[in-house]
Protein backbone atom coordinates (compact mmCIF):
# COMPACT_ATOMS: atom_id res chain seq x y z
CA UNK A 1 0.00 0.00 0.00
CA UNK A 2 1.49 3.39 -1.00
CA UNK A 3 2.62 5.76 1.72
CA UNK A 4 0.33 8.60 2.69
CA UNK A 5 1.84 11.66 1.02
CA UNK A 6 2.26 14.54 3.50
CA UNK A 7 2.33 18.26 2.83
CA UNK A 8 5.87 19.28 1.83
CA UNK A 9 8.25 21.27 4.01
CA UNK A 10 8.56 24.86 2.80
CA UNK A 11 11.16 27.62 2.71
CA UNK A 12 11.10 31.29 3.64
CA UNK A 13 12.81 33.85 1.44
CA UNK A 14 15.96 35.55 2.70
CA UNK A 15 17.95 38.23 0.84
CA UNK A 16 21.34 36.49 0.81
CA UNK A 17 23.01 33.12 1.37
CA UNK A 18 23.26 32.79 5.18
CA UNK A 19 26.51 31.82 6.88
CA UNK A 20 26.89 28.12 7.63
CA UNK A 21 27.04 28.74 11.39
CA UNK A 22 24.04 31.11 11.46
CA UNK A 23 21.76 28.39 12.89
CA UNK A 24 22.46 25.75 15.56
CA UNK A 25 23.92 22.64 13.98
CA UNK A 26 24.89 24.39 10.75
CA UNK A 27 23.43 24.54 7.25
CA UNK A 28 23.51 22.43 4.12
CA UNK A 29 23.15 24.23 0.78
CA UNK A 30 21.76 22.94 -2.50
CA UNK A 31 20.61 24.29 -5.87
CA UNK A 32 16.98 25.42 -6.07
CA UNK A 33 15.52 23.52 -9.01
CA UNK A 34 12.80 25.28 -11.01
CA UNK A 35 10.17 22.63 -11.65
CA UNK A 36 7.17 20.89 -10.09
CA UNK A 37 7.54 19.83 -6.47
CA UNK A 38 7.05 16.09 -6.39
CA UNK A 39 6.57 13.75 -3.42
CA UNK A 40 7.10 10.21 -4.66
CA UNK A 41 5.67 7.18 -2.87
CA UNK A 42 6.95 3.69 -3.81
CA UNK A 43 5.65 0.73 -1.81
CA UNK A 44 7.36 -1.97 -3.86
CA UNK A 45 4.41 -2.36 -6.21
CA UNK A 46 2.84 1.04 -6.89
CA UNK A 47 4.27 4.50 -7.58
CA UNK A 48 2.33 7.63 -6.75
CA UNK A 49 3.51 11.21 -7.34
CA UNK A 50 1.85 14.06 -5.45
CA UNK A 51 2.39 17.80 -5.94
CA UNK A 52 2.86 20.57 -3.43
CA UNK A 53 -0.85 21.36 -3.72
CA UNK A 54 -1.85 17.69 -3.29
CA UNK A 55 -2.67 17.37 -7.01
CA UNK A 56 -1.87 13.88 -8.33
CA UNK A 57 0.88 14.04 -10.96
CA UNK A 58 1.35 10.31 -11.56
CA UNK A 59 -0.49 10.06 -14.89
CA UNK A 60 1.45 12.93 -16.46
CA UNK A 61 4.91 11.42 -15.99
CA UNK A 62 4.75 7.70 -16.88
CA UNK A 63 8.47 7.65 -17.75
CA UNK A 64 9.29 8.62 -14.15
CA UNK A 65 6.86 6.05 -12.74
CA UNK A 66 8.62 3.38 -14.81
CA UNK A 67 12.06 4.57 -13.68
CA UNK A 68 11.12 4.61 -9.99
CA UNK A 69 9.65 1.11 -10.14
CA UNK A 70 12.70 -0.24 -11.96
CA UNK A 71 15.43 1.49 -9.97
CA UNK A 72 14.37 2.13 -6.37
CA UNK A 73 15.74 -0.81 -4.35
CA UNK A 74 13.17 -0.67 -1.54
CA UNK A 75 9.95 1.11 -0.52
CA UNK A 76 10.44 4.78 0.24
CA UNK A 77 8.91 8.25 0.24
CA UNK A 78 10.96 10.89 -1.59
CA UNK A 79 10.78 14.67 -1.80
CA UNK A 80 12.21 16.35 -4.88
CA UNK A 81 11.58 18.22 -8.11
CA UNK A 82 10.27 17.21 -11.52
CA UNK A 83 11.95 19.14 -14.34
CA UNK A 84 12.31 19.05 -18.12
CA UNK A 85 15.70 19.89 -19.64
CA UNK A 86 15.89 20.91 -23.31
CA UNK A 87 18.56 22.13 -25.69
CA UNK A 88 21.65 20.82 -27.40
CA UNK A 89 24.23 18.75 -25.57
CA UNK A 90 26.53 21.04 -23.62
CA UNK A 91 23.95 23.85 -23.57
CA UNK A 92 20.90 22.22 -21.97
CA UNK A 93 18.79 24.12 -19.48
CA UNK A 94 15.56 23.65 -17.58
CA UNK A 95 12.52 24.53 -19.67
CA UNK A 96 9.50 25.66 -17.66
CA UNK A 97 7.25 26.01 -20.68
CA UNK A 98 8.00 22.47 -21.83
CA UNK A 99 7.36 21.20 -18.30
CA UNK A 100 4.03 23.01 -18.01
CA UNK A 101 2.90 21.49 -21.32
CA UNK A 102 3.20 18.05 -19.72
CA UNK A 103 0.01 18.68 -17.70
CA UNK A 104 -2.54 17.65 -20.31
CA UNK A 105 -5.87 15.79 -19.99
CA UNK A 106 -5.45 13.67 -23.14
CA UNK A 107 -3.59 10.39 -22.66
CA UNK A 108 -2.44 10.46 -26.30
CA UNK A 109 -0.87 13.89 -25.78
CA UNK A 110 0.82 12.74 -22.58
CA UNK A 111 2.31 9.77 -24.44
CA UNK A 112 3.58 12.01 -27.23
CA UNK A 113 5.17 14.48 -24.83
CA UNK A 114 6.94 11.67 -22.95
CA UNK A 115 8.92 11.09 -26.15
CA UNK A 116 9.32 14.75 -27.12
CA UNK A 117 10.14 16.33 -23.74
CA UNK A 118 11.02 13.59 -21.24
CA UNK A 119 11.17 14.64 -17.59
CA UNK A 120 13.66 13.90 -14.87
CA UNK A 121 13.40 13.79 -11.08
CA UNK A 122 15.93 15.37 -8.73
CA UNK A 123 15.61 14.04 -5.17
CA UNK A 124 16.56 16.21 -2.20
CA UNK A 125 14.98 14.58 0.84
CA UNK A 126 13.94 11.17 2.16
CA UNK A 127 10.87 10.91 4.38
CA UNK A 128 10.66 7.16 4.87
CA UNK A 129 12.65 4.07 3.93
CA UNK A 130 11.68 0.40 4.13
CA UNK A 131 8.68 1.22 6.30
CA UNK A 132 10.71 3.36 8.72
CA UNK A 133 9.48 6.94 9.20
CA UNK A 134 12.43 9.34 8.87
CA UNK A 135 10.62 12.66 9.18
CA UNK A 136 11.59 13.02 12.84
CA UNK A 137 15.28 12.53 12.04
CA UNK A 138 17.63 15.49 11.49
CA UNK A 139 18.21 16.44 7.85
CA UNK A 140 21.84 15.35 8.19
CA UNK A 141 20.65 11.78 8.89
CA UNK A 142 18.00 11.84 6.16
CA UNK A 143 20.55 13.08 3.61
CA UNK A 144 23.01 10.30 4.46
CA UNK A 145 20.26 7.70 4.03
CA UNK A 146 19.22 9.32 0.73
CA UNK A 147 22.77 9.13 -0.61
CA UNK A 148 22.94 5.42 0.23
CA UNK A 149 19.57 4.79 -1.43
CA UNK A 150 20.60 6.61 -4.61
CA UNK A 151 24.02 4.98 -5.02
CA UNK A 152 24.03 3.58 -8.54
CA UNK A 153 20.71 5.08 -9.67
CA UNK A 154 20.72 6.57 -13.16
CA UNK A 155 18.91 9.09 -15.37
CA UNK A 156 16.11 10.16 -15.23
CA UNK A 157 16.39 9.80 -11.44
CA UNK A 158 19.00 12.06 -9.86
CA UNK A 159 20.25 13.15 -6.46
CA UNK A 160 20.78 16.88 -5.98
CA UNK A 161 24.24 18.02 -5.02
CA UNK A 162 24.85 19.68 -1.65
CA UNK A 163 27.62 21.59 0.10
CA UNK A 164 28.30 23.02 3.54
CA UNK A 165 30.48 25.74 2.02
CA UNK A 166 28.55 29.04 1.93
CA UNK A 167 31.02 30.57 -0.55
CA UNK A 168 30.44 27.72 -2.99
CA UNK A 169 26.66 28.15 -2.54
CA UNK A 170 27.04 31.82 -3.47
CA UNK A 171 28.89 30.80 -6.61
CA UNK A 172 26.09 28.36 -7.46
CA UNK A 173 23.59 31.21 -7.06
CA UNK A 174 25.36 33.10 -9.85
CA UNK A 175 26.38 30.26 -12.15
CA UNK A 176 23.42 27.89 -12.08
CA UNK A 177 20.88 30.52 -13.10
CA UNK A 178 22.25 30.13 -16.61
CA UNK A 179 20.98 26.53 -16.57
CA UNK A 180 17.46 27.66 -15.66
CA UNK A 181 17.72 27.04 -11.93
CA UNK A 182 15.89 29.23 -9.44
CA UNK A 183 18.47 30.04 -6.74
CA UNK A 184 19.83 28.26 -3.68
CA UNK A 185 18.17 26.55 -0.69
CA UNK A 186 19.77 26.38 2.78
CA UNK A 187 18.60 23.58 5.10
CA UNK A 188 19.33 23.35 8.84
CA UNK A 189 21.23 20.09 9.33
CA UNK A 190 19.77 19.42 12.78
CA UNK A 191 16.08 19.95 11.99
CA UNK A 192 13.43 17.27 11.34
CA UNK A 193 11.13 17.31 8.33
CA UNK A 194 8.30 19.75 9.12
CA UNK A 195 5.33 19.52 6.72
CA UNK A 196 3.86 22.90 5.76
CA UNK A 197 6.40 24.75 7.93
CA UNK A 198 8.87 27.28 6.49
CA UNK A 199 11.95 25.96 8.23
CA UNK A 200 14.28 26.13 5.23
CA UNK A 201 15.72 29.25 3.61
CA UNK A 202 15.52 30.12 -0.09
CA UNK A 203 17.69 32.67 -1.83
CA UNK A 204 16.50 33.82 -5.24
CA UNK A 205 17.66 36.46 -7.68
CA UNK A 206 15.95 39.83 -7.26
CA UNK A 207 16.12 42.46 -9.97
CA UNK A 208 14.17 45.55 -10.91
CA UNK A 209 12.74 46.72 -14.21
CA UNK A 210 10.72 49.71 -15.40
CA UNK A 211 7.57 48.54 -17.19
CA UNK A 212 4.45 50.04 -18.74
CA UNK A 213 0.96 49.57 -17.27
CA UNK A 214 -1.10 47.93 -20.06
CA UNK A 215 -4.32 47.31 -18.19
CA UNK A 216 -5.81 45.84 -15.07
CA UNK A 217 -7.94 42.94 -13.98
CA UNK A 218 -10.76 43.53 -11.53
CA UNK A 219 -10.20 41.78 -8.21
CA UNK A 220 -12.00 38.46 -7.75
CA UNK A 221 -14.17 40.15 -5.10
CA UNK A 222 -15.52 42.42 -7.83
CA UNK A 223 -14.11 45.51 -6.11
CA UNK A 224 -10.91 47.29 -7.07
CA UNK A 225 -7.83 46.37 -9.08
CA UNK A 226 -6.74 42.76 -8.64
CA UNK A 227 -3.61 42.93 -10.78
CA UNK A 228 -1.86 45.26 -13.21
CA UNK A 229 -0.79 43.91 -16.58
CA UNK A 230 2.73 44.90 -17.57
CA UNK A 231 4.43 45.58 -20.89
CA UNK A 232 7.86 46.14 -22.42
CA UNK A 233 8.74 47.45 -25.88
CA UNK A 234 10.46 45.00 -28.20
CA UNK A 235 13.06 45.90 -30.81
CA UNK A 236 10.39 46.18 -33.51
CA UNK A 237 8.51 48.80 -31.49
CA UNK A 238 5.64 46.54 -30.39
CA UNK A 239 4.51 46.55 -26.79
CA UNK A 240 4.57 42.99 -25.40
CA UNK A 241 2.69 41.68 -22.39
CA UNK A 242 5.35 40.40 -19.96
CA UNK A 243 3.36 39.52 -16.84
CA UNK A 244 1.43 41.05 -13.96
CA UNK A 245 1.82 42.55 -10.51
CA UNK A 246 -0.72 41.98 -7.73
CA UNK A 247 -0.90 41.65 -3.92
CA UNK A 248 -2.44 45.06 -3.25
CA UNK A 249 -4.29 45.79 -0.01
CA UNK A 250 -8.08 46.27 -0.03
CA UNK A 251 -7.68 50.02 0.36
CA UNK A 252 -5.02 50.25 -2.34
CA UNK A 253 -7.12 48.21 -4.80
CA UNK A 254 -9.95 50.73 -4.56
CA UNK A 255 -7.59 53.69 -4.82
CA UNK A 256 -6.04 52.32 -8.00
CA UNK A 257 -9.38 52.28 -9.81
CA UNK A 258 -9.63 56.06 -9.37
CA UNK A 259 -5.94 56.68 -10.10
CA UNK A 260 -6.05 54.73 -13.34
CA UNK A 261 -9.46 56.00 -14.52
CA UNK A 262 -7.95 58.78 -16.70
CA UNK A 263 -5.92 56.15 -18.59
CA UNK A 264 -8.78 53.75 -19.34
CA UNK A 265 -9.31 53.31 -23.08
CA UNK A 266 -12.90 53.91 -24.16
CA UNK A 267 -14.93 53.28 -27.31
CA UNK A 268 -17.01 55.82 -29.20
CA UNK A 269 -19.83 55.38 -26.69
CA UNK A 270 -17.56 56.06 -23.74
CA UNK A 271 -17.44 52.46 -22.53
CA UNK A 272 -14.21 50.96 -21.23
CA UNK A 273 -12.39 48.83 -23.80
CA UNK A 274 -11.55 45.35 -22.53
CA UNK A 275 -9.33 42.54 -23.72
CA UNK A 276 -8.37 39.06 -22.64
CA UNK A 277 -5.06 37.38 -21.95
CA UNK A 278 -4.38 33.85 -23.15
CA UNK A 279 -5.74 31.06 -20.99
CA UNK A 280 -3.30 28.47 -19.72
CA UNK A 281 -3.78 24.95 -18.37
CA UNK A 282 -3.37 26.47 -14.90
CA UNK A 283 -6.00 29.20 -15.24
CA UNK A 284 -8.96 26.83 -15.57
CA UNK A 285 -12.19 28.83 -15.42
CA UNK A 286 -10.39 31.93 -14.13
CA UNK A 287 -11.53 35.21 -15.67
CA UNK A 288 -8.67 36.45 -17.88
CA UNK A 289 -10.39 39.61 -19.12
CA UNK A 290 -8.87 43.00 -18.36
CA UNK A 291 -9.55 46.72 -18.74
CA UNK A 292 -7.21 48.28 -21.29
CA UNK A 293 -5.13 51.32 -20.33
CA UNK A 294 -3.38 53.79 -22.58
CA UNK A 295 0.33 52.93 -22.26
CA UNK A 296 1.33 56.17 -20.59
CA UNK A 297 2.26 55.22 -17.03
CA UNK A 298 5.50 53.57 -15.92
CA UNK A 299 6.14 51.58 -12.75
CA UNK A 300 9.17 49.86 -11.29
CA UNK A 301 8.83 46.21 -10.31
CA UNK A 302 11.01 43.55 -8.71
CA UNK A 303 11.39 40.24 -10.54
CA UNK A 304 13.56 37.16 -10.18
CA UNK A 305 13.91 35.80 -13.72
CA UNK A 306 12.60 35.91 -17.26
CA UNK A 307 11.22 32.92 -19.18
CA UNK A 308 11.23 33.78 -22.87
CA UNK A 309 9.59 37.20 -23.03
CA UNK A 310 7.64 36.95 -19.76
CA UNK A 311 8.47 37.24 -16.10
CA UNK A 312 8.65 33.72 -14.71
CA UNK A 313 6.68 34.55 -11.54
CA UNK A 314 4.31 37.28 -10.44
CA UNK A 315 6.43 40.37 -9.79
CA UNK A 316 6.33 42.83 -6.88
CA UNK A 317 5.39 46.48 -7.12
CA UNK A 318 8.16 48.90 -6.10
CA UNK A 319 7.02 52.41 -7.08
CA UNK A 320 5.56 54.54 -9.83
CA UNK A 321 8.10 56.17 -12.15
CA UNK A 322 6.61 59.47 -13.43
CA UNK A 323 10.12 60.43 -14.58
CA UNK A 324 10.26 57.63 -17.17
CA UNK A 325 8.91 57.72 -20.71
CA UNK A 326 6.99 54.55 -21.60
CA UNK A 327 8.96 54.11 -24.84
CA UNK A 328 12.14 53.84 -22.79
CA UNK A 329 10.85 50.64 -21.15
CA UNK A 330 12.48 48.03 -23.38
CA UNK A 331 13.79 44.49 -23.03
CA UNK A 332 17.32 45.89 -23.26
CA UNK A 333 17.25 46.88 -19.58
CA UNK A 334 16.88 43.25 -18.42
CA UNK A 335 19.83 41.17 -17.29
CA UNK A 336 21.10 38.60 -19.77
CA UNK A 337 22.23 35.57 -17.78
CA UNK A 338 25.28 33.62 -18.97
CA UNK A 339 24.36 30.15 -20.22
CA UNK A 340 25.27 27.16 -18.06
CA UNK A 341 24.70 23.50 -18.94
CA UNK A 342 22.18 21.80 -16.64
CA UNK A 343 24.05 18.50 -17.04
CA UNK A 344 27.02 20.11 -15.28
CA UNK A 345 24.73 20.90 -12.36
CA UNK A 346 23.59 17.28 -12.19
CA UNK A 347 27.09 15.82 -12.41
Amino acid sequence: MPHEIPAPMLAKAVPAVPAADSVPGGLSYEPKWDGFRGLVSWDGETVEIGSRGAKPLTRYFPELVEAFAAQLPEPCLLDGEIAVPTGEAGRRRLDWEALSQRIHPAASRVARLVAETPAMFIAYDLLSLGGRDLMGEPFEVRRAQLEELFAGLRHPVHLTRTTRDADLARRWLDEFEGAGLDGVVAKPLAQPYAPNKRTMFKIKHARTADVVALGYRVHKSGVGVGSLLLGLYAGDGTLRNVGAVSAFSDVRRRELVDELAPLVQTDVDGNAVTGATDKSRFSGSKDVSFVRLRPERVLEVRYDQLEGERFRHTVQFERWRPDREPRSCTFDQLDVVAAFDVDRVLS
